[in-house]
Order: C-alpha cells, then sequence, then structure tokens
C-alpha cells in the first residue's frame, strides 16, 4: 500500500505545473534521491529509480530531462556533480545494472542520450527483447562539453574538458581536452592550449 501512494504522489508531482509543482518536487525529491545538493531545479517528469541517483549542488535539469537508475534500490547508479547543466530533453539512463558519473561543470546539450547498459543479442534462437541486457560504466570527466543529438554508448570515459561535437556517437574513450566528432566519434582536434596527451579520468 505505501508503493501505491508513492507511486500515486510521485505521478501527481510529476506534471504537477507552476511554481507550487517547482516547489513540491524540489522538496520531495531532495528527500528521495540518493543524495541532493543545494539549489535543485526539477521540471515535470524526470525521474525513475530515485535512491540510486545522486546530485551535486546547483544541478540544472531541462523540460523533458529523464534520469533513469533502476527500479530497485542498488539495480544501478548514477551520479552528476555540481553545477552540470542538462539542456531539454537529455536522457542519461542506467538502468538493468548500469553506472553513470557526470563530473562538475559540465554542459549537455539538446537531445543526448547517454545509455550504460545495452540489450544482449548473442543467441540467434530467441528474439532479443527476451535475452536481457548488459550493464557497463560510462563516465564523464569535469569541464565537459556534449553538444545537441550526441549519443554516448556503454564502457566508455571522456576526460576533463573535452568536447563532444553535435551528433557524435562516442564508442571509445575521449582523451583529456580533445575535440571529438563524427560516427563514431573521433578525435578532430585539441582546445586551445591544452596538453594533448593528458589522460582521461580514471
Amino acid at each position: 500500500m505505501r508503493r501505491e501512494l508513492s507511486t500515486w504522489l510521485e505521478g501527481v508531482l510529476r506534471w504537477m505545473p507552476g511554481a507550487v509543482g517547482a516547489r513540491s518536487r524540489r522538496l520531495y525529491y531532495s528527500r528521495r534521491l540518493e543524495a541532493c545538493g543545494g539549489l535543485l531545479g526539477v521540471p515535470t517528469g524526470v525521474w525513475r529509480g530515485t535512491a540510486n541517483i545522486s546530485l551535486g549542488d546547483a544541478v540544472s535539469l531541462g523540460i523533458g530531462t529523464q534520469l533513469y537508475a533502476g527500479l530497485a534500490e542498488r539495480d544501478a547508479r548514477l551520479h552528476i556533480g555540481d553545477r552540470t547543466a542538462l539542456n531539454t530533453n537529455v536522457m542519461i539512463n542506467a538502468d538493468l545494472g548500469g553506472d553513470i558519473s557526470v563530473g562538475t561543470d559540465v554542459l549537455i546539450g539538446p537531445n543526448v542520450v547517454i545509455r550504460a547498459t545495452n540489450h544482449r543479442f548473442d543467441r540467434g534462437d530467441i528474439p532479443i527483447n527476451q535475452q536481457g541486457h548488459s550493464g557497463g560504466m560510462i563516465v564523464v570527466g569535469d569541464d565537459v562539453w556534449i553538444g545537441a543529438n550526441c549519443v554516448i554508448l556503454t564502457n566508455v570515459r571522456i576526460g576533463n574538458g573535452a568536447v563532444i561535437a553535435a551528433g557524435a556517437v562516442v564508442t571509445k574513450d575521449v582523451p583529456s581536452d580533445a575535440i571529438a566528432g563524427g560516427v563514431p566519434a573521433k578525435v578532430i582536434g585539441h582546445r586551445p592550449g591544452a596538453a594533448t596527451n593528458t589522460p582521461g579520468p580514471r
């Protein structure tokens, strides 16, 4: 019964409009999240798996943001650092055994997808939707800019200060201070004045 009441309350809060809705969501989710810094702004329709999500101070979530970290406690992990800003329609999804860490002072453009698990498809005798998932990890360092419409796939690390060009699909590690673009993403330059051989976060 308690779970049913919580589901109803979260459903109402998710779509409650106006300043009252924003204040109510901030109050409710600051107590439900694993950890939550100050100055949290929560637009309509955001969460799944709040017990596995931790947010730093002054995190900014755009309209249509979706943060997913499993339906059961400890099923997944999602951490977002201080002063990180997500634009509209960003999905960060650690469901089903994923682990995602986003650093501090990160900018994530509109329509970005960051997904830490994949459907398994190694068997040909049963449909893919019956084969389960394989979980992985994604690490985004500090001071990273991820441009609009990017896709970040599982088991990659994006180094501190990197820039991911709009529309890129990141399938491999990106070094610190690198500029990466394309499908699949490759290093196409480095930020001015940055060292070209600085390793990514470890």
